[in-house]
C-alpha cells in the first residue's frame, strides 16, 4: 500500500474502533464478540486474547491496529503463525488431538454444521494423521505450514471477519463500466425480446397517434384521453392473451418459440399491466381536467355531477361511462399495488389470487364503459373462455388423491399424488392444484418433482412460505387420527404395515454392504441383517447374550426409527385437483448440449425431474461390454436429447435442506459409478451458504478436515453424497469459466429461485454469451 492508501486506512480502523468503543476508549470482550460477529464464543475469545497482547482483559486502539495490520498486509507465515496460536489452546507449542478436537467443534457450530460426536472424532483424526508427519502425538507449527500447503486455496485470502470488517472500501476508484443494458452481449442475447418490445410500443403508438388525430375536433385533453383510450382497448385485451398458458405450452413445442419471447411471458404481462395503470392514469385526468374545464365553461354541470352521475349522458350504455371509469381506475390501481412483490413474497398471496380475480369486472365494466372494446375482446376473450373450459374439464376428469405425504425440513411438504394414465408432462413442467380440505376455491402453481417415466405417481415439494402452503404443512402435521381418519383399526393396519416395509428396507440396505459399518445407522443396519441371516439359517437358534443385546438395542433403535418415520410420513386419501401441465423454458434442456442447472433452495424442484429424465435416457444409451464390466456412453445426438454435458449447482442455506432430494441425488451418483471417456455426464456442485468459506480462519481446519475425510471415506460429511459440499456462495466468474473452458457446445443456463440471484446469474450468462432461462409461472 502507498503512503496515502495506508494513511486512509489507519483513518477508516480509527473510525470503526470508536464506533464499537466504549467511553473507556477500550474494546472489552463483549464489544469485541459484537464486532466480530461470531456465533462461537471460543473464537471471539481466542482472538480476544491474541489482540490483548498486554493481558489487560481489553484491547486499545494500538493493539486493534498491529494485529489487523498483521492479518491484513502480513505474509502468509504471520497469518499462519495467528492461525497456529488459536488452535494452540493452552500455549504449549504443539496442537494436541483433544485441543484439535475443540477447535472443530466451534468451526462445526460457527458454520451451522451438525455432525455426530463419532463424525467430529473421525474428522479430528483424519486431519490430525495428516498433519502428524513425524508420529509424535502432536502438531507443530511446522507441520501445520507443510499440511496447509497442501490446500492452496486457503492462503489466497486468510483473513477472519473482524478484518474484513474493519477493512476501508476498495481503494481504487472503480472505473465507469458501460451499463449492462447497452453492452453488445446483452442485446444479443435478449435480442428476441427487446425486439418484440419495440414491435409493441411502436403499435402503442402507432393507435396513440391515429386515436388522437381523429378526436382533434375535442381539443388537447379530449385527444390525449382518447388516444390513451386505444391504448387501453388493446393492452386489456393483450394481458389476457400472455396468461394463456395452455395455447403458450402449445406454441412453445412450434418454430415459434424462436421468434417470439414465449419464455418471457410473465414478464410481458407485468409490462403490460404497468402500461395499463399508465395509460389509465392518464385517460382519467385528462378527462377529469376536461370535465373541469366544461363544468367552468358552460356551467351546466359541476365536476362531480360529470364524474359521478349519469345526468351528463356520457357513454354508449344509459350515460355510465364516467362512474365505469371511476370504478375501472379504482380496480385497476388495487389490481397492480396487490400484484407488487412484496405482497407476493411476505406470505400474502392470497391477496394477490384474490384481488386479481377482479380482473372479470374489470372487462364487464370496459364494455359498458367503451363502445369500441367488445371489438377488441371478442376473439382473446373466446380463446380465454376455451382455455377455461378446457382446464375446468380436466381438472375434474378422474379421480385425483394424495395417496402420501412426508414432512421434510425447513417446512416442505412432500406430496405424492395418484397419477392418472391421460396425464402426460415433460420434466420441468408445473401444475395448479386444489385442495379442498385447506381452501376450497384456491388454486396454486408448483412444479412437478418426479420425471415423467414415473408412471404411477406425481411429486409436488411445496415450502410453506404463505398461509395456503402453511395451512397445508400443519394440516398434515397434526396427529393422523384429527388430520385424515378417525379410524383407528385402519391407520393402525396402516402404520404396521409402514413399519414391516421400513424394516425390510435396512434388512436389504445391510445386506448390499460388505465393508465395515462406519456410523451408527450402518451398524444398526448390519446387526438387523446379522441377527436376521441367524434367525433364518438356523431351525434352532443357539441363544446368544451378546447377540441378544444386540438385538435389544436394535429393536430399540428401529422402533424409534419407525416412530419417526411415522410422525413426518403417512398415507392418505385426501381428494385433490389438478390443472396443468404447463411448460416452462426448462423444456428446451434437451436441445441443449452443455447445460447447466442452477437451483437455489426448493428451487431445486424442476430439477429434480429433469434430473432424473437426463440419467433414465442416459441408461438407454449407456453400453456395456459383454467381456468386462467397462461400460460407457453413446455420445450420438438425437431428436430426443442432444446433451453431452450436464452440470447441476444446488444452493442450500444450511445443511438439513440437503435432506429433500439427498435420495434422489445418490442414486443419480450411483448410475455414474463408472468414469465415462470424455469425463462424467452429470457433474454435481453443492454449496451451503450459512458455513464459512475456506479462507476464513475460523473454518480453515473444518474443511481441510472435511477434504481430508471425504477422500477418505468417498462421501462427504454433510450430506452423504460422494460430491463434496463447499462452504459459502459459488464464485461465478470462476464457474462459467471452468464451464466454457470444457467446450462441449453451447451452453445453456437454467435457474430457479430467489430473483435476486437470478441477475446477478444472468449477468455472468451475458458476459459469457451463454443463453439464460429463469424458471417463470
Amino acid at each position: 500500500m502507498s503512503i496515502d492508501e495506508d494513511t486512509r486506512w489507519l483513518e477508516w480502523v480509527t473510525k470503526q474502533f470508536e464506533s464499537i468503543a466504549g467511553d473507556d476508549k477500550e474494546i472489552d470482550l463483549d464489544e469485541f464478540k459484537t464486532a466480530l460477529k461470531v456465533k462461537e464464543s471460543f473464537f471471539a475469545e481466542r482472538f480476544f486474547a491474541l489482540f490483548d497482547s498486554d493481558g489487560s482483559s481489553s484491547i486499545s486502539l494500538d493493539e486493534l491496529l498491529k494485529a489487523l495490520d498483521l492479518l491484513i498486509h502480513g505474509s502468509e507465515t504471520d497469518k499462519l503463525r495467528f492461525l497456529f496460536q488459536v488452535y494452540d489452546v493452552d500455549g504449549s507449542g504443539s496442537i494436541d488431538p483433544d485441543e484439535l478436537r475443540t477447535v472443530l467443534k466451534s468451526c462445526l457450530r460457527e458454520s451451522a454444521i451438525s455432525l455426530p460426536e463419532e463424525k467430529l472424532d473421525d474428522l479430528t483424526l483424519a486431519l490430525f494423521e495428516s498433519a502428524d508427519q513425524d508420529n509424535s502425538g502432536s502438531i507443530t507449527f511446522e507441520e501445520l505450514k507443510a499440511e496447509l500447503e497442501n490446500f492452496p486455496e486457503v492462503m489466497e485470502n486468510l483473513t477472519i471477519s473482524a478484518a474484513n470488517w474493519l477493512k476501508p472500501p476498495d481503494l481504487e476508484q472503480k472505473k465507469r463500466k458501460t451499463p449492462r443494458y447497452l453492452t453488445r452481449a446483452y442485446w444479443h442475447n435478449n435480442s428476441r425480446k427487446l425486439l418484440f418490445l419495440c414491435m409493441y410500443s411502436l403499435l402503442n403508438v402507432l393507435l396513440f397517434i391515429i386515436a388522437m388525430l381523429k378526436n382533434a375536433h375535442g381539443g388537447p385533453l379530449f385527444m390525449v384521453a382518447r388516444g390513451c383510450g386505444q391504448c387501453l382497448n388493446l393492452n386489456c385485451t393483450f394481458v389476457m392473451v400472455l396468461m394463456l398458458r395452455r395455447c403458450l405450452t402449445w406454441l412453445r413445442a412450434t418454430w415459434l418459440v424462436r421468434v417470439f419471447p414465449l419464455d418471457q411471458n410473465i414478464l410481458l404481462h407485468q409490462i403490460v399491466g404497468y402500461a395499463i395503470l399508465i395509460f389509465s392514469i392518464v385517460h382519467t385526468g385528462a378527462h377529469v381536467m376536461n370535465f373541469a374545464r366544461m363544468s367552468q365553461n358552460d356551467g351546466m354541470y359541476q365536476l362531480w355531477e360529470y364524474l359521478f352521475t349519469i345526468r351528463p349522458g356520457i357513454g354508449w350504455v344509459n350515460g355510465t361511462a364516467s362512474i365505469t371509469g371511476v370504478v375501472l381506475q379504482v380496480l385497476i390501481c388495487l389490481m397492480v399495488v396487490c400484484s407488487s412483490t412484496f405482497v407476493r413474497r411476505s406470505g400474502h398471496f392470497e391477496v394477490f389470487y384474490w384481488s386479481h380475480l377482479s380482473y372479470i369486472w374489470v372487462w364487464a365494466l370496459l364494455i359498458v364503459h367503451c363502445a369500441n372494446f367488445w371489438k377488441w375482446f371478442v376473439a382473446p376473450g373466446l380463446m380465454f373462455l376455451i382455455e377455461k373450459l378446457v382446464g375446468i374439464a380436466v381438472s375434474r376428469m378422474g379421480g385425483l388423491y394424495i395417496v402420501e405425504v412426508n414432512l421434510l425440513p425447513s417446512k416442505v411438504t412432500h406430496l405424492v399424488i395418484k397419477r392418472p394414465p391421460f396425464f402426460h408432462f415433460k420434466p420441468g413442467d408445473y401444475v395448479y392444484i386444489n385442495i379442498p380440505v385447506i381452501a376450497k376455491y384456491e388454486w396454486h402453481p408448483f412444479t412437478i418433482s418426479s420425471a415423467p417415466e414415473q408412471q404411477d405417481t406425481l411429486w409436488l415439494h411445496v415450502r410453506s412460505m404463505g398461509q395456503w402452503t402453511n395451512r397445508l404443512y400443519e394440516y398434515f402435521r397434526q396427529p393422523e387420527s384429527q388430520a385424515i381418519s378417525n379410524k383407528r383399526l385402519t391407520a393402525s393396519l396402516r402404520n404396521r404395515r409402514h413399519e414391516s416395509r421400513t424394516q425390510n428396507e435396512l434388512f436389504k440396505s445391510a445386506s448390499c454392504n460388505n465393508s465395515v459399518a462406519s456410523n451408527k445407522d450402518d451398524a444398526v443396519e448390519l446387526t438387523l441383517y446379522r441377527t436376521s441371516r441367524t434367525h433364518t439359517n438356523s431351525q434352532k437358534p443357539v441363544p446368544d447374550p451378546v447377540a441378544q443385546a444386540e438385538l435389544g438395542d436394535v429393536s430399540l433403535a428401529t422402533r424409534e426409527l419407525t416412530a419417526k418415520l411415522s410422525e413426518n410420513h403417512r398415507y392418505c386419501n385426501i381428494k385433490c385437483y389438478v390443472d396443468g401441465p404447463f411448460g416452462t423454458p426448462t423444456r428446451q434442456i434437451f436441445a441443449s448440449e452443455h447445460a447447466v442447472l442452477i437451483g437455489a433452495g426448493i428451487g431445486i424442484t424442476p430439477f429434480a425431474s429433469i434430473l432424473q429424465s437426463i440419467m433414465c435416457r442416459y441408461r438407454m444409451r449407456k453400453q456395456n461390454c459383454p467381456n468386462c464390466n467397462y461400460s460407457w456412453c453413446e455420445t450420438i445426438k438425437d431428436n430426443e436429447m442432444k446433451l453431452r454435458k450436464v452440470d447441476f449447482i444446488w444452493i442450500n442455506r444450511d445443511q438439513k435442506s440437503f435432506e429433500w432430494f439427498v435420495s434422489l441425488l445418490t442414486k443419480l451418483e450411483m448410475d455414474q459409478a463408472d468414469e465415462e471417456p470424455e469425463g462424467r455426464f452429470l457433474e454435481m456442485h453443492m454449496y451451503m451458504t450459512s458455513a464459512l468459506s475456506k479462507n476464513d480462519m475460523k473454518a480453515i481446519g473444518l474443511q481441510m478436515a472435511l477434504d481430508l475425510l471425504a477422500k477418505k471415506e468417498k462421501r462427504d460429511s454433510i450430506t452423504g453424497l460422494r460430491t463434496r459440499t463447499q462452504p459459502g456462495r459459488p464464485d461465478w466468474a470462476k464457474v462459467f469459466q471452468k464451464v466454457s473452458e470444457e467446450k462441449k457446445g453451447k451452453v445453456h443456463v437454467f435457474y430457479c429461485g430467489s430473483p435476486a440471484l437470478a441477475k446477478h446469474i444472468k449477468a455472468q450468462c451475458e458476459h459469457f454469451g451463454f443463453n439464460f432461462y429463469k424458471e417463470n409461472f
